[in-house]
């Protein structure tokens, strides 16, 4: 089945995107758990990323979810310590991810050098406890987009962009630092029910441009990931700004 193809929804401005999105995903989450009895999301680092989690925590209707269904993932983590303040989840966790009542074994964590000795041990047992986990299949995966186009850590013209490993890589001399990484691969990425790229701020007015336009792969990994059933691109007017039409 081929994938529909994304849409773009302009918000007006960071404030309001976030808000929207935060409540975006509470629905799609709640969704899920009557669909299926059970919820996949993967999370994303970055200011947006967390500025969504923020939202989430404090929505008001954040308790009509049994978050005990609800598994935490991440598309990528950098490769440092448990706690250390560059990683994705140590910043989610700040945002309010753990005031959400969430058992140790719904939030599943990148393991770092404190836990493995390489990032493609890493990135192996990553591998395992999505598949131990039925989450493979992500209901949404939410994924912020860089200036020079990169998604999670796949960076365009970088090696790795492209690895046919079928769940997780290691990524090392990424352009942005830190250079090593975990990362799920575009693949998986894609065996989601719904991806959003969500974006604010004119520095990545381009990347976005170039993203809706469908830009290739050397110049963009967005056009990389695609959601089974939907796939939205979630920003505000001044990332939209370079979009014609």
């Amino acid at each position: 089945m081929t994938s529909p193809d994304p849409l773009l929804v302009r918000h007006a401005g960071p404030s309001r995107l976030v808000t929207v999105t935060g409540g975006r995903l509470l629905t799609a989450v709640l969704d899920a758990v009557a669909a299926r009895g059970t919820a996949h999301v993967a999370l994303t680092g970055g200011t947006m990323g967390s500025a969504v989690v923020a939202a989430l925590a404090d929505h008001p209707a954040r308790d009509a979810v049994d978050w005990s269904c609800v598994h935490f993932w991440w598309g990528d983590e950098r490769f440092l310590p448990a706690g250390d303040a560059e990683r994705n989840d140590t910043q989610n966790d700040a945002a309010g991810l753990r005031s959400l009542t969430l058992g140790s074994d719904r939030v599943h964590r990148v393991p770092g050098p404190d836990e493995v000795g390489t990032a493609e041990e890493s990135a192996q047992a990553y591998a395992q406890t999505l598949r131990d986990q039925g989450g493979e299949t992500f209901d949404v995966v939410l994924l912020g987009v860089g200036p020079d186009g990169h998604i999670a850590s796949l960076f365009p013209g970088h090696p790795r962009q492209q690895a046919d490993d079928t769940i997780a890589i290691a990524v090392h001399d990424a352009p942005k630092p830190p250079p090593t990484r975990v990362s799920l691969t575009a693949d998986c990425l894609s065996r989601a029910r719904q991806v959003w790229f969500v974006v604010a701020g004119d520095d990545k007015a381009q990347a976005v441009a170039k993203g809706v336009s469908g830009a290739p792969a050397d110049e963009s990994s967005t056009g990389l990931v695609r959601g089974i059933e939907r796939t939205l691109w979630l920003v505000d007017e001044s990332a939209a700004s370079d979009v014609s039409g």
